[in-house]
C-alpha cells in the first residue's frame, strides 16, 4: 500500500504543474510586445485549457489504489499527449503560417479524443462503475486505435513544424521573431522524447512507468514554463526600439545608411549568384553567397528580404527561367535532365518551386 502512496505523489506533481503552468500563463502576459506584435506564442487561451484537462486525473491522485481511476490515468496519455502536442505545434507556428488552414482538421482530431475519453472519465468521476471487464477490454481497442490516429496528427504537425524550420533556414529571416527556429526545434522532440514512457506504461500495466512518466512532465511543465514567459525576453529590444522612437532624425540617418548599404550588397548578391551562375548550384546555400562575397551575413539576409522576398525564391525564380530557356533550346532533352541542368535536384523540385512561384 506504501508504494500507492508514491504514485498518487507523483500524479500530483504532474496535475499541480499543470496548474501552476496555466495559472501563470493566464495571468503573466507582456502586454507591449503584445500591442506592438513582437512576440508569439500560443494561443494563451488554449494553452491553459490543454493543461487544465489534468485536472481530470484527480481520481487517480487520491485514489490510486482504485482501478477505474488507472484505466483513466493510463489511457489519458496515449490517448490525449500526442493530440495535445499535435495541437500546440499547429497553433504556436500556425501563428506564423496560417493555423486557420489547421483549425479543421484540429477540431475534428479533438471531437476524437473527447468522445473517446469520456467513456473512462465518467466511469472514473462517478460514484459507480458502468464498465464490467468485457466493457474495459473494448474500451482498450479503442483508446488504443484512437492513440494511433492522433500519433498521426502529431507526426502530421511535426512534418509541418521540421518544414517550417527548414524553410526558415533556407529563407535565413534576419529577425529571429518572424520564426523561432531555436524553440521550434526544442517542442518538435517533446513528442519523441516521452513515447518510451507513454505506451509501456499503458500496454504493460505498470504504475512504476506511469510514475516516472509523472516526474518527467512536471519537470517539462516547469521547463516549458520558464521558456514562455515573456517578462524578460523582449525588454532590451523594446527598450531600443523607445529610444530609435525618440530621436526621429537618428533613426532617419539610420534608415539611410542601412538602405545604402543594402542597395550596395544586392549588387554584390547579383554579380554572384546571377552574372556567375551560380544558382546553377543545387546545394547554394546563403552561407556559399556571404563566404563568396565577404559580406555581412546581417546586411546577406536584410537583402533577401527587402529586395528579393527571400533566398529560395529569388534563387528558384532564376532557376525557373534557366530552365525554359533551357527547354526551348534542347527541345530533345527530357524535363529530368533540363531540371538538373538549370539547378535543380530532380524535376519534381523544379515542379514544386514552379507551383510555388505561381501561388506567391
Amino acid at each position: 500500500m506504501n508504494e500507492y502512496y508514491y504514485y498518487g505523489l507523483a500524479a500530483m506533481m504532474y496535475v499541480t504543474t499543470c496548474w501552476a503552468f496555466a495559472v501563470v500563463r493566464w495571468f503573466h502576459t507582456c502586454q507591449e510586445p503584445k500591442e506592438r506584435h513582437a512576440y508569439i506564442w500560443p494561443d494563451r487561451k488554449m494553452q491553459v485549457l490543454v493543461y487544465l484537462m489534468g485536472t481530470l486525473l484527480l481520481p487517480y491522485v487520491f485514489n490510486p489504489t482504485n482501478e477505474a481511476a488507472w484505466t483513466l490515468m493510463k489511457s489519458y496519455f496515449p490517448a490525449t499527449y500526442y493530440f495535445y502536442c499535435g495541437l500546440l505545434l499547429l497553433c504556436y507556428a500556425g501563428t506564423v503560417k496560417q493555423w486557420s488552414r489547421w483549425k479543421p482538421v484540429s477540431w475534428a482530431a479533438a471531437c476524437i479524443v473527447i468522445a473517446t475519453m469520456l467513456v473512462p472519465i465518467l466511469n472514473a468521476w462517478m460514484p459507480f462503475e458502468f464498465l464490467n471487464a468485457q466493457g474495459l477490454q473494448f474500451w482498450h481497442y479503442v483508446i488504443t486505435a484512437e492513440s494511433l490516429l492522433m500519433m498521426g496528427y502529431c507526426c502530421m504537425a511535426m512534418w509541418q513544424v521540421r518544414g517550417w524550420i527548414r524553410e526558415s533556414r533556407d529563407a535565413n529571416y534576419s529577425n529571429p521573431d518572424d520564426f523561432p527556429v531555436r524553440y521550434a526545434s526544442t517542442v518538435l522532440l517533446f513528442p519523441i522524447i516521452l513515447t518510451p514512457l507513454v505506451w509501456p506504461a499503458y500496454i504493460l500495466d505498470s504504475r512504476q512507468i506511469m510514475a516516472i512518466l509523472h516526474i518527467l512532465l512536471a519537470v517539462f511543465n516547469i521547463g516549458l514554463l520558464l521558456t514562455v514567459m515573456p517578462a524578460w525576453r523582449r525588454r532590451f529590444m523594446l527598450a531600443a526600439t523607445a529610444e530609435d522612437d525618440n530621436d526621429p532624425e537618428d533613426a532617419a540617418r539610420q534608415k539611410a545608411l542601412v538602405e545604402k548599404h543594402i542597395e550596395q550588397t544586392a549588387l554584390e548578391i547579383r554579380a554572384y549568384v546571377e552574372e556567375q551562375c551560380a544558382y546553377l548550384d543545387p546545394h547554394l546555400k546563403v552561407d556559399d553567397v556571404v563566404e563568396h562575397c565577404q559580406l555581412g551575413r546581417t546586411y546577406v539576409s536584410l537583402t533577401f528580404q527587402r529586395r528579393f522576398g527571400s533566398f529560395a525564391s529569388y534563387v528558384n525564380g532564376l532557376r525557373l527561367a534557366h530552365y525554359e530557356q533551357y527547354a526551348t533550346d534542347h527541345p530533345d532533352e527530357t524535363k529530368e535532365s533540363a531540371a538538373i541542368a538549370s539547378g535543380f535536384s530532380n524535376y519534381m523540385g523544379c515542379y514544386r518551386a514552379k507551383q510555388k512561384h505561381k501561388c506567391g
